[in-house]
C-alpha cells in the first residue's frame, strides 16, 4: 500500500486538531493523508429503535469522514487526502491501519486545570500494540510551529530508532533539536554530596559528557540540524515535560514488549504523555 500519514478521526475537537496536525506533517513528508473513521457496531436495542428507522443516524455517520476530508482538501489543496470509514472497534482497527502508515496520529483530550493529555484506553492500547510511531495531539495544542523538537535521551541505553526519528523531524522542520537527559544521583553519594559540592559538579560534568558522546555520531549524520544539549539532575520525565513547554514536538521511546496482554509503555513515556502540552511522538523500539 502507498505510504501515508494516517489519522484517526471521530469528529471530536481532539480529532480535528489531530487531523490538522497530520495534514501539515503529511505535507512535510511529501505523503498523502489517510483519514480513518472507525464505525463501531450499533447495539441491537438501539439499531431496532425508532431513532434508526429513517437512516438519518447512519447517513450522518457515513458523511463524517467525507466532510472532514473535503475540509482538509480545501484547506490544503496541494495535499492528497483519502477519507474512509472502517467498521469495527478502534482498539482493533487503528493498530491494523497503522501497519501501512509512516505515522499514526491520534487526538487526545487535554486535562482540565493543568497541561497535558488524558490518554484513554484506546490511545494506550494503540500505542502499546503498534510498532508504527504514534503522535498524540490535543485540542488547542500549545505546540509552537517554530519551536524545537525535544527528545528524551537515556545515555545508559541510547536508542538509534528514537534518535533517528527525532533528528529527521528536526531536519524536516528546520528546527533546533533539544536533547534532554535527566539523571539521578547514585544512592551511595547522597550522604556525602552536601559536604563535597565539587563532587556534585564532577557528576554533572560526567553526565553532560555522556550525552555529548551519545549525540556525536548523530550530529555528524545530520550536520544541518542545530542541537541543544540539556543534562540536568532530576527526574527524566520532569525534565522532558519542562523542555516541552515551547516545543513543536516531543519524541519519546517505547520498548516493544511481545506479550499480548497489557499496555505497558514505560514510566517516563507514560508521564510525558500525561503532562506534556506539545504533541508527543511515541517511537517503538527493541
Amino acid at each position: 500500500m502507498l505510504r501515508t500519514v494516517t489519522v484517526g478521526y471521530d469528529g471530536s475537537s481532539e480529532s480535528r486538531a489531530a487531523a490538522e496536525w497530520a495534514a501539515r506533517e503529511a505535507l512535510l513528508r511529501g505523503l498523502p493523508l489517510r483519514l480513518v473513521n472507525v464505525r463501531e457496531p450499533i447495539p441491537g436495542h438501539i439499531a431496532e429503535s425508532d431513532l434508526m428507522a429513517d437512516g438519518t443516524f447512519r447517513e450522518r455517520a457515513e458523511r463524517l469522514p467525507r466532510e472532514a476530508g473535503a475540509t482538509l482538501r480545501a484547506r490544503h489543496p496541494e495535499l492528497e487526502v483519502v477519507a474512509e470509514q472502517i467498521p469495527g472497534g478502534p482498539m482493533d482497527v487503528l493498530p491494523e491501519v497503522a501497519k501501512d502508515a509512516d505515522l499514526l496520529v491520534l487526538g487526545s483530550r487535554g486535562l482540565s486545570g493543568i497541561g497535558g493529555f488524558l490518554v484513554g484506553s484506546v490511545g494506550m492500547v494503540v500505542i502499546a500494540h503498534t510498532t508504527t510511531p504514534v503522535v498524540l495531539v490535543r485540542a488547542a495544542t500549545s505546540a509552537k510551529a517554530a519551536g524545537p523538537v525535544v527528545v528524551g535521551v537515556d545515555t545508559d541505553k541510547p536508542n538509534g530508532t528514537v534518535l533517528a526519528f527525532a533528528f529527521e523531524e528536526a531536519a524536516r522542520r528546520g528546527a533546533v533539536l533539544k536533547a534532554v537527559h535527566g539523571w539521578t544521583v547514585p544512592p551511595y553519594y547522597a550522604y556525602v554530596l552536601p559536604a563535597y559540592p565539587a563532587l556534585a559538579a564532577e557528576l554533572g560534568e560526567e553526565q553532560s559528557d555522556a550525552l555529548t558522546e551519545v549525540l556525536r555520531p548523530w550530529r555528524e549524520k545530520f550536520p544541518d540540524v542545530e542541537v541543544a544539549e540539556e543534562s540536568l539532575a532530576g527526574s527524566a520525565s520532569v525534565r522532558i515535560v519542562d523542555a516541552a513547554r515551547d516545543a513543536s514536538l516531543v519524541v519519546v521511546g517505547r520498548r516493544i514488549r511481545r506479550g499480548p496482554i497489557g499496555a505497558h509503555i514505560g514510566p517516563v513515556t507514560h508521564a510525558v504523555l500525561h503532562h506534556a502540552t506539545a504533541p508527543v511522538a511515541v517511537v517503538a523500539h527493541d
